[in-house]
């Protein structure tokens, strides 16, 4: 079994989560707790780790090719976690998924197109999509019993006409929505009325709750294959994250063609541990994956309960991921204070709200994937940076 409890000192290891939180927060790793960058504090399952000792014993480390065992292990993965049936020639592999997000740009908009995203959401879309010169068209979603929802009405009323693609996190981050076959098939129907090209980012498909089941784009709305591309990784769900490896995944030839053309001109390869890495994760993962998402389930649930019993904090409940998104508008407090109080008391190094657009400013994001004696201890800091409200 997985030791999950097991704490692992990050610290001066080239990681970006712990050596680069003092010069982006003031929170030392001496004595701070880092819950900002999405990966785990997690090891893989043991599979990932021996088959890198395999190409440690080998000693050589070139160029990666075939990728059919890859590929199969993908669809492998697909059908019987998601009841996705792919084919392999519908794969291309990316150098990450933010890459594939820049490539899908290029691909399919021009300069200045306008391009939907439901906001607050995962911040380096906005990244890419200003690096590449379009312009970002936010539908801000609704807060609705405790959790978002997307008003399709108001962001049909506020189009412009120069929209071209529109940019799905499904399941959502940040608020850990896991959206239904219905507003999945709206969203598909909204972008065949508007003739936009569906990008869904689907990296955290494998981390959700029970009882919530997550669909996929592609199952939900079969029909719209001519304008979906989907985004998928092991990344996020075995903590692969430094391997840089995603896979887009495209069944329809001529979609397909011109994402292939501007991914042929990036110049990019594999990167072969990413590669190796993913193909061992995908294959002997499962009973690991099964553990984490136990693991994770009680790791929020600690977490809510604390937070949410410091008046006018507000932890969404997650159906999905583990980064936890928490309200403080509650506190009457203006954010600088907030952060202060996070940052300089409870030292904790979380992400700004307000990175994540329209609807953000009023919250941090904390990363619960991590040993459980640290999130009791993020409990207690924030509780403690807060005692003067309860």
């Amino acid at each position: 079994m997985a030791n999950f409890d097991e704490s692992i000192d990050r610290r001066n290891t080239h990681s970006a989560k712990w050596d680069v939180m003092e010069a982006v927060y003031g929170v030392s790793p001496a004595d701070g707790l880092s819950m900002w960058v999405a990966d785990m504090d997690f090891r893989p399952p043991q599979a990932v780790s021996d088959t890198l000792q395999t190409m440690v014993d080998h000693g050589v480390h070139g160029y990666y090719a075939p990728d059919t065992s890859y590929k199969a292990a993908v669809c492998g993965w697909m059908q019987r976690r998601h009841g996705w049936d792919i084919q392999p020639e519908w794969i291309s592999t990316t150098h990450g998924l933010v890459a594939a997000v820049a490539l899908a740009l290029q691909a399919f908009t021009q300069k200045g197109d306008g391009i939907i995203l439901f906001t607050p959401v995962y911040h380096a879309f906005a990244k890419m999509i200003n690096n590449n010169e379009r312009k970002i068209v936010e539908a801000e979603l609704v807060q609705a019993n405790g959790r978002y929802e997307m008003d399709l009405s108001a962001l049909e009323a506020a189009l412009s006409g120069s929209e071209r693609m529109l940019v799905l996190c499904s399941p959502h981050n940040p608020g850990g929505r896991v959206w239904s076959s219905e507003e999945l098939r709206a969203v598909a129907d909204f972008c065949v009325k508007h003739d936009l090209i569906l990008v869904s980012d689907e990296i955290h498909h494998d981390l959700v709750f029970a009882p919530n089941t997550h669909t996929m784009m592609a199952l939900a709305a079969p029909d719209i294959a001519d304008r979906l591309v989907t985004l998928v990784a092991a990344s996020k769900t075995f903590n692969l994250a430094g391997g840089m490896t995603g896979s887009v995944v495209i069944s329809d030839e001529a979609l397909r063609a011109r994402f292939t053309k501007a991914h042929q001109a990036a110049g990019a390869s594999p990167n072969r541990f990413g590669m190796m890495m993913t193909e061992a994760a995908y294959s002997e993962g499962e009973a690991w994956l099964e553990e984490l998402l136990a693991y994770l389930a009680e790791n929020k649930r600690i977490f809510d309960e604390g937070v949410n019993a410091i008046p006018g904090l507000q932890s969404m409940s997650l159906e999905s991921t583990y980064l936890a998104w928490v309200d403080f508008s509650g506190t009457g407090m203006d954010m600088a204070e907030v952060i202060d109080r996070v940052q300089s008391r409870a030292m904790i190094a979380a992400n700004y709200g307000e990175t994540f657009g329209k609807g953000g400013d009023n919250f941090l994001r904390f990363n619960l994937g991590c040993p459980r004696s640290m999130v009791e201890d993020a409990v207690s800091r924030l509780q403690a940076a807060f005692k003067d409200l309860q």
